[in-house]
């Protein structure tokens, strides 16, 4: 039987073996459709019968290729995703037969101009409120639309049936990671920051659902009778700590290191990487198409004005996993993010009684000693 380190190995490498995974269906003749965002409905590429996988870049080597078209005070995870693209690097965007963006920020509609000179591109454009009624209609005519493209591209005609089976499949997901990630309410925590986050990442990438969602339950399972045992990942009452802010991966897990080096211990991640999407599933008792229109609108972005569901997402997140402060991060030039520090350093820190540190950082690793000293500053005021 595999030990539970030999489990968690497994499910992070997951990302890692997709690449090879997307070769062989791409051989067999399936579909493949490259997504940037959350608010792309998974369910609805499956649904059509290929594969969806992301295509977010966070990693600082494409950015120099992307500088050439693109201007360097741009968000780093556009000029990341950009850079890939542009040079081919990118193993998922070169089998995606489909690109699918979406207007959370002005400079991804650029990017997406840019990318429809090298690959098919559909862009879904988002209300700029999640509020009223008729922003649910709206979100449900681009995902109408959406399933036109699909059809007519792939030669397929997307069922009731079959989308209702992929939004099934999808929250049986969402609730194992929400049930594995729900374990950090536990003091300590059984699992480390860094393993969850490397797990939770890796389920975007898991194509074998059924598979997937069969190591998540044995991975919870084993982690649950370890920890009833007495096998604890680290002492208790370090100071918890909740993640909140852009998407963390890649480059930017320097973040979880220096925080869980210095004496913290990481118990939520809010980011899309983690509650944003995962503590609400699609409601499979009415119409999919209205199902799919309510769940992805009412994503708790910062794209949205007012973003109230983010307020309230970290509000009830805090106090389940009795967060000690809250290190809100925002990737350099991302407007709405930064914009909305202010509101969330009251929400911490008025609301809630909570200490906030809002950290602004790139994918490059030369601010590592500056975060070194914030975060560890931050850490002992917790004590």
């Amino acid at each position: 039987m595999a030990t539970i380190d030999e489990m968690i190995c497994a499910l992070a490498r997951t990302r890692d073996n997709a690449v090879n995974e997307l070769q062989r269906l791409k051989e067999s003749g399936t579909k493949i459709v490259g997504a940037y965002c959350l608010f792309a409905p998974y369910e609805l590429i499956a649904a059509a019968g290929a594969v969806p996988v992301s295509l977010c870049g966070t990693s600082e080597e494409p950015i120099a290729h992307a500088e050439k078209h693109l201007p360097r005070n741009l968000c780093p995870l556009i000029k990341s995703s950009y850079g890939y693209a542009v040079t081919g690097t990118c193993p998922y965007f070169f089998y995606s037969d489909l690109v699918v963006g979406e207007t959370t920020c002005d400079g991804k509609k650029k990017m997406f101009e840019l990318l429809e000179k090298i690959a098919p591109v559909h862009v879904m454009r988002l209300p700029q409120s999640n509020n009223r009624p008729e922003d649910i209609a709206y979100w449900k005519h681009e995902i109408l639309l959406l399933r036109q493209r699909l059809e007519r591209q792939f030669g397929v005609v997307i069922t009731d049936s079959a989308l209702r089976e992929q939004i099934r499949q999808r929250n049986a997901q969402r609730s194992l990671c929400r049930e594995l990630y729900g374990l950090s309410r536990l003091d300590p925590p059984p699992l480390s920051g860094i393993e969850l986050h490397r797990v939770l990442h890796g389920s975007g990438f898991a194509f074998d659902r059924p598979r997937h969602n069969a190591q998540l339950r044995a991975l919870i399972d084993a982690v649950q009778d370890a920890y009833a045992r007495g096998e604890k990942s680290a002492p208790a009452g370090r100071p918890r700590i909740l993640i909140t802010g852009c998407p963390i991966g890649g480059a930017t897990e320097k973040i979880i290191r220096i925080i869980e080096k210095s004496g913290g211990t990481i118990v939520c991640y809010e980011n899309c990487g983690g509650a944003k999407d995962r503590e609400y599933p699609v409601d499979e008792t009415i119409d999919p198409w209205d199902a799919l229109a309510q769940k992805y609108v009412r994503l708790a972005c910062s794209c949205m004005s007012p973003n109230d569901a983010r307020c309230e997402l970290l509000s009830r997140l805090i106090d389940e996993y009795a967060a000690d402060g809250i290190i809100d991060v925002v990737l350099q030039a991302c407007h709405t993010y930064s914009i909305e520090t202010r509101r969330i350093r009251e929400l911490a820190q008025k609301q809630k009684g909570k200490s906030y540190l809002s950290i602004e950082t790139d994918y490059s690793q030369a601010d590592e000693g500056q975060l070194r000293t914030r975060i560890s500053a931050f850490l002992e005021m917790l004590h």
